[in-house]
């Protein structure tokens, strides 16, 4: 007969609770996983497994542990795991900003879609984020946040707590990307098309008995299609950049803490 200890069982209980919550918090924020297609079954056999290997990583002492520091680290592993998914979540905020900034300069900024987890985005924004995940799964990206997700328990172990400096030191350098990465992505098809639309008026100055707008709406939206076509490698290398940048950012966070 195999005897085991009420203190035994509450080790494993606390060992497997607190990483299942830092993971299932990380599922809800992180992208790929927090899209409605992943629904909640789906999310918490993943939190499951994911938690099952990453038991292993972590020794502590659960009976040291009082009912009031016990609900300090669940807290703390909440959190954690949501500002490790919002942080990747600015790289999907910029794309839809820059797609959005596209949108507007080539007249469709009421040509709008339902995005499951950025709300009414306007379709080139839409166009961004689909491109944006596809890049996210065939980099491995998916991978690459499980690998990052597993390390952090070595880094910085459930039992730890932290000061929230880091938080604020890290918001003033990743988020100004929420604006700066949406100009780097959006600049150069703004430019085109603001010379279309010079070009346009230009025309309109010479031929004033021209319909500006029966004319000139198709042929700014057409060009506009051309120019992000012509562009489109180098914005896939920039979202690529976007995506490095973030899991660096992501790596530096649970190194620093």
């Amino acid at each position: 007969m195999i005897n085991i200890l009420a203190s035994e069982i509450a080790n494993y209980f606390y060992a497997f609770l607190l990483p299942f919550v830092r993971i299932s918090a990380f599922t809800i924020s992180a992208p790929v996983f927090s899209l409605t297609a992943f629904n909640i079954r789906f999310r918490i056999i993943i939190a499951t497994v994911l938690t099952v290997l990453a038991v292993d990583f972590i020794e502590f002492d659960a009976q040291s542990l009082g009912i009031d520091r016990l609900i300090t680290l669940v807290l703390i592993q909440i959190f954690l795991g949501l500002i490790s998914g919002f942080i990747l979540q600015i790289i999907n905020g910029a794309i839809t900003v820059g797609g959005q900034a596209i949108s507007n300069s080539m007249g469709l900024g009421m040509a709008n879609l339902i995005d499951p987890t950025l709300g009414n985005v306007p379709v080139i924004s839409q166009f961004l984020v689909i491109l944006s995940t596809l890049i996210f799964i065939v980099a491995d990206g998916h991978l690459i946040l499980i690998q990052i997700l597993m390390q952090s328990f070595t880094t910085f172990p459930v039992d730890q707590t932290f000061s929230l400096n880091i938080i604020y030191a890290l918001f003033i350098e990743w988020t100004p990307l929420l604006f700066a990465g949406a100009l780097l992505l959006a600049l150069p098809v703004i430019i085109s098309v603001l010379l279309v639309n010079a070009g346009l008026g230009m025309i309109t100055r010479s031929a004033p008995a021209l319909n500006i707008i029966s004319v000139g709406f198709p042929a700014i939206m057409l060009s506009g299609m051309i120019i992000i076509i012509v562009a489109l490698p180098r914005i896939i290398q920039r979202i690529d950049i976007f995506w490095r940048d973030g899991f660096n950012v992501l790596v530096n966070f649970y190194g620093g803490l």
